[in-house]
This record gives C-alpha cells, structure tokens and sequence, in this order.
C-alpha cells in the first residue's frame, strides 16, 4: 500500500488558510455548517471505515506460512514496509508540524468560539486521524508478512505507532480543558503536556531503524552472494 499524504497535506492547507478566514470565523453562521461542519462528519465517518478496510484487509490476507517465505521474497515485502514507513513519517511530520503551528497561530489571532474551528478539523480530524490509519496499516503488515516482526512484538515499533496514536484521546482532554481555561497566548501550560510527551514518542522510530538494519544485514546473505549476484 502506498499513500502519498503530501498531496492533501497541501490542498488541505490551501482550504483551511483561505477558506477559514472567508467562512470559518464564525461557528453561527449557516455557511460554517455547510463549508466546515459538512468537511468534518465526512471524515467522521469516511475515516473510521477506511481503518477498518486497510486493517481488515491485513489481517484477513496475511501470511499463514512465513517459515516457508523466500528470503528474495521476504526483501521485497520489507522494501515496501520501509517504503510505507517512511510516508507514515512525513505524515507524521505534517500534523504535527505545518497544522500544529497553523493551529496555535490560529488562535494567537482569533478567539474560538467553537471545538470545531477550520483548523481543528483538518488537523485533529484529518491529518491526525490518516497518519493514525497508516501507522496501524504497516504496523500489522510487520506482523502479519516480516517474519522478524512476526516472531517477537518490537517495544519500539509499538512506541512509534501507539504513541503518535495517543494524541487522539489527548485531542479530548484538550478541549475540555478550553470549555473552562482561556490559553490562546500560552501554549505550555500541563494541559497541552499530552501533545508533547505521545509526540515525542516517534523518536522510537530510531529503534525500529536500527531493528530494519539488523533486519536487512541478516537477510542480504541470502539473497545475494558474496560476489553481488542475485541468488535463486
């Protein structure tokens, strides 16, 4: 599966930057419901099916005899793994970083006067929700076609993907914590520590690489030989 997120990363951007401040400054204007609050049940909805799709779709295809698994075949499903881990990073990278900041300069300029500003729905519920989708989809990959992943639970793979996970429910806390405490100006305060601290937990993704170089240091022997030719 390869999902290039830099595409909607960049529209939606276009979207909450134009369209949030010629229709998203007012939550009681009818136009916000039909522009914004339409734009947030569809990923409502849309998103939580698409997880259930891609996880459904791993673990009902998965493979029941890894021990029999060509090592050239094995190379090839841990090329594309990488190749999926690395989109999940950049997606990562986007939520947390462009709409994480193009949502604290939001409400340093304007006060909220919903949960459901233009862009808390492309960042809580878009981005958020599809690096989410995309890090549990590579997440049963590994267990279901690597047999290195599949023998033992990597800790620092369950750190990458659960972590980043957890600042779903944390997305809750924080707005109740808003429904009584005005912190526009001050983003440090405890209540926003839970984005912080599930973030930072990507950093474990150094771990799965150094697991994916074992991984890959073991495995090329037996796909090719010592003078760089492809074995049978």
């Amino acid at each position: 599966m390869h999902v290039d997120p830099s595409g909607f990363d960049g529209y939606s951007t276009l979207v909450s930057t134009v369209g949030g401040v010629g229709l998203g400054l007012d939550a009681t204007d009818p136009m916000f419901d039909v522009y914004w609050m339409k734009l947030f049940w569809a990923q409502i909805i849309i998103e939580p099916i698409l997880f259930v799709i891609f996880i459904g779709y791993m673990w009902l295809t998965r493979d029941k005899h890894l021990n029999d698994l060509a090592p050239r075949e094995e190379l090839n499903k841990l090329i594309l793994w990488i190749s999926m881990l690395v989109v999940y990073a950049f997606a990562f990278y986007f939520a947390g970083s462009l709409y994480a900041e193009q949502d604290a300069s939001w409400h340093q300029t304007v006060v909220r006067d919903t949960s459901f500003t233009p862009s808390h729905i492309f960042l809580f519920y878009g981005t958020m929700p599809i690096f989410i989708i995309i890090g549990f989809t590579l997440f049963f990959y590994a267990i279901t076609r690597l047999p290195f992943f599949a023998k033992e639970i990597s800790i620092p793979l369950v750190l990458v993907v659960c972590g980043p996970f957890m600042l779903l429910p944390t997305v809750g806390y924080n707005e109740w914590g808003h429904a009584f405490w005005l912190m526009e100006e001050y983003f440090t305060v405890p209540l926003h520590w839970g984005f912080v601290f599930f973030g930072w937990s990507i950093i474990a993704l150094g771990g799965v690489l150094v697991q994916v170089i074992k991984y890959i240091i073991d495995l090329m022997p037996k796909v090719i030989n010592e003078k760089g030719e492809l074995l049978s």
